[in-house]
């Protein structure tokens, strides 16, 4: 079967991406994985996986199941992995009074 590219990425249609933000296929996971980065932390730092405009809402749930298909390791352990961090600093409403 020949792989034929998608007329808007260019990739190969069977190719899915997984991380649609940042635009990473499952391809680029698996390769990544299988190159040892073997933890969401890892792989999210590798690819960016996660750092777009969802904040992984989307992706980092499919990378854990691809994580843990590929690795053997249960889903609950690898879900366990992940540390979310807002992009923001909070800021105390008082700074706003009076602008």
């Amino acid at each position: 079967m020949t792989h034929r590219p998608s007329r808007v990425t260019g990739r190969a249609e069977d190719d899915p991406i997984v991380c649609r933000c940042e635009e990473v296929t499952l391809s680029e996971v698996v390769r990544a994985i299988r190159d040892g980065y073997d933890t969401l932390e890892e792989l999210k730092r590798h690819l960016r996986v996660g750092m777009g405009p969802c904040q992984g809402r989307t992706c980092l749930p499919l990378l854990a199941h691809i994580l843990s298909r590929e690795t053997g390791r249960h889903l609950a352990e690898v879900m366990g992995e992940i540390s979310v961090r807002p992009p923001l600093i909070p800021i105390p409403l008082d700074h706003w009074r009076g602008r």
